[in-house]
């Protein structure tokens, strides 16, 4: 079949239709491409968005009345309750369990992301249907909640070591919670589809009781699809296993009416139409996303090729289905995550086969218990170590994809396509898949003169890209240290010119340990407060980083600016004095970055005119005087500050900011701040 003929089909028609409706409910000028493609799919197209919009325009999310105070007895259950009609995402530190609390709190929005590469709370919450958030400030816990799904899992548990039953608890229900240390060896090694329940393991479980059925002639097929819904409740109905049970539905209820199997992309549509229907919002689920985009590029890829039988085919069919699903999720992977395991497809060839036992082993279990655990055990380990080795492996690196970026790899995708169909002659595809590559290359080739305030809480962070080079300015605490890493991955980071702790106060230096671990760096600059025996000194000692303790008038040349140290003079009995103040030159624009240091330290500064300051101390009374002010007469102060005991930062010193005309921005009011002050080409 052509690659038109199965776009045409009223399945896809459905389902497009669905995206494009419930895409436009979130981006209204998406409708424009529905009115280019009406033409072509009509009817179907037309339905889908005809549906989906109207279930999202009469059925919207209710937004719960923000502010108000809640106290009363609650059910928990998965981390969210309900009230007035309105579900709610109840958090509180650590998660309650299910059960019924008495809670007192109030309702709130739900956050947007603070920095980049960070969780976006709003985004993720309303693909679930959801846009309160109950602060919860007092729990008590009155009766859990009866789980009956428990004696399954208890079940499956049995026997197994603590590894074990993790893994099994993942490749089998979907649960990542206990992994920890695991679960990131799956995400480097490229098997962490494996622990998100989809239509590999529906594949494999329908696949089992078809075979454990065969007795039951046709009936089979109705046996198996009377499981599923059973498979979903013990599972949870995660959008890529709600997916992956409507499309083998179709297939098995077909095959059962003597219709035969659904088409792929036939039942992929009408699933993407289904689920859509019933929350238009659902398309914001990076699992609903993920899933889709991998079958499609199944579908596709795999659709028009004719493979060897036996052996050969079935190793070489593998291989391709890999590599079909990771090329339609190349740039979403990149995007969210920041790295792609270059060895994922020979990996999965691997790793296939002792999923494809322990997925039916994994189900048996629930239903046997121990009895299965000699023959889970070892390839469980097996699937482990497999993963652990392979976590070793390559990484292609990059930072958060714009949609022009989106854009034009999928635009390079379709010569290849095409040629794949036989619309398009193989000798003019590389040719054309080149332009969209030579423009995205074009688009990346200025580079970005400007100045992040990255959101660390009562810390400070600060990130400055100079043309190519990039500095980092302290880090935040310690437990902040994972947050900077995302934010510089997604910023594209791959590497640090300088690295700089002003002072060894805990919320500079502390999440600079964390970024040591995961980014090499050139150069590190210490302010001489810091001793031999510090741990951040010893971690860059062990990485081999050279240091260096400067003090007034060092000056380095960064990419196509430059960092000059304006302070210490000398070493000072406390640390906030003999804090690294930094003038930093974005080839024509300064900035100037106070550190801790009080307002005697400043008087004895002789910095020029900037356009930015960093307060000093997070807005203390302490710092950034009116004299100092008065000499750099800057447009913007940046304030790294979050709850904190000390009232900062001090009305006075926000008072004294605006007597001077300067915009002030905060990391606890704005999220991470970005002053763009040009490119470098």
């Amino acid at each position: 079949m052509s690659l038109a003929a199965l776009l045409q089909t009223p399945g896809v028609g459905l389902g497009l239709g669905g995206l494009l409706g419930a895409w436009g409910l979130l981006q209204p000028g998406v409708f424009g491409v529905a009115l280019v493609l009406l033409p072509f799919l009509r009817l179907p197209l037309a339905l889908g968005i005809t549906l989906v919009v109207l279930r999202g325009l009469l059925l919207p999310v209710p937004e719960p009345p923000y502010g108000v105070r809640l106290e009363g007895t609650f059910q928990v259950e998965g981390g969210f309750t309900t009230r007035d009609g309105h579900r709610l995402w109840v958090k509180h530190f650590p998660p309650l369990e299910g059960g019924s609390y008495r809670l007192k709190g109030y309702l709130a929005p739900p956050e947007g992301r603070r920095n980049p590469g960070g969780f976006d709370q709003r985004t993720w919450l309303l693909a679930q249907g959801v846009k309160g958030v109950f602060h919860v400030e007092r729990a008590e816990l009155l009766a859990p909640l009866p789980d009956p799904r428990r004696g399954f899992r208890e079940r499956l548990a049995q026997g197994l070591s603590p590894g074990v039953k993790e893994v099994m608890e993942g490749l089998t229900l979907g649960e990542k919670k206990g992994l920890e240390e695991a679960y990131l060896w799956f995400q480097r090694a490229g098997l962490a589809h494996l622990l998100a329940l989809s239509g590999l393991h529906v594949g494999f479980l329908v696949a089992s009781l078809l075979l454990a059925f065969t007795p039951f002639g046709r009936w089979r097929y109705l046996l198996a699809l009377l499981a599923l819904p059973l498979y979903l409740w013990l599972a949870g109905a995660s959008p890529s296993l709600v997916r992956a049970s409507l499309m083998a539905g179709f297939s098995l209820l077909g095959l059962f009416l003597g219709l035969g199997a659904a088409g792929v992309l036939q039942a992929l549509g009408l699933a993407l139409f289904l689920q859509l229907l019933w929350l238009p919002q659902g398309l914001l689920s990076l699992s609903l996303q993920l899933s889709y985009l991998a079958v499609l590029g199944l579908a596709l890829v795999l659709s028009p090729l004719r493979l060897p039988q036996g052996i050969r085919g079935y190793l070489l069919g593998t291989l391709l289905a890999s590599l079909a699903a990771q090329t339609f999720l190349v740039p979403l992977l990149l995007h969210r995550f920041g790295f792609l395991p270059l060895l994922s497809p020979l990996i999965n060839l691997l790793a296939l086969p002792l999923v494809a036992l322990l997925v039916p082993l994994g189900v048996l279990k629930l239903l046997l218990g121990g009895l299965l655990a000699p023959l889970v055990e070892p390839l469980a380990q097996a699937l482990l170590l497999l993963a652990q080795l392979s976590s070793q492996g390559p990484l292609l690196r990059w930072g958060e994809i714009s949609p022009m970026g989106f854009a034009l790899y999928y635009l390079g995708l379709l010569p290849p396509l095409l040629a794949l169909y036989r619309h398009l002659p193989w000798r003019k595809a590389p040719l054309l898949t080149s332009l969209p590559l030579l423009l995205s290359l074009l688009s990346a080739w200025p580079k970005p003169l400007d100045l992040w305030a990255l959101d660390v809480g009562q810390g400070d962070a600060l990130l400055a890209r100079l043309g190519g080079a990039e500095v980092l300015v302290d880090g935040g605490r310690p437990e902040q240290g994972e947050k900077v890493v995302r934010a510089l991955r997604a910023l594209g980071v791959q590497a640090l010119e300088v690295l700089v702790a002003t002072h060894p106060d805990a919320d500079h230096y502390g999440g600079l340990l964390r970024v040591v671990e995961e980014v090499p760096v050139g150069l590190a600059l210490l302010s001489p407060a810091f001793t031999q025996d510090h741990p951040l000194v010893q971690a860059l000692r062990a990485r081999g980083v050279p240091l260096l303790f400067p003090g007034t008038g060092s000056r380095l040349r960064v990419g196509r600016g430059s960092l000059e140290v304006l302070w210490p003079s000398h070493r000072h009995p406390t640390d906030d004095p003999s804090g690294l103040v930094l003038l930093l030159d974005f080839s024509g624009p300064k900035a100037l970055l106070l550190a801790d240091v009080p307002q005697e330290v400043e008087k004895r500064l002789s910095p020029p005119r900037v356009a930015v300051v960093k307060v000093s101390h997070h807005g203390s009374r302490t710092g950034t005087d009116e004299a100092l002010l008065a000499r750099i007469q800057p447009q913007m102060a940046l304030i790294g500050v979050g709850r904190n005991p000390h009232g900062h930062p001090h009305l006075e010193v926000l008072e004294r900011l605006a007597h001077h005309g300067v915009k002030v921005y905060r990391t606890d009011q704005h999220g991470a701040v970005r002053v763009l002050f040009g490119y470098a080409w």
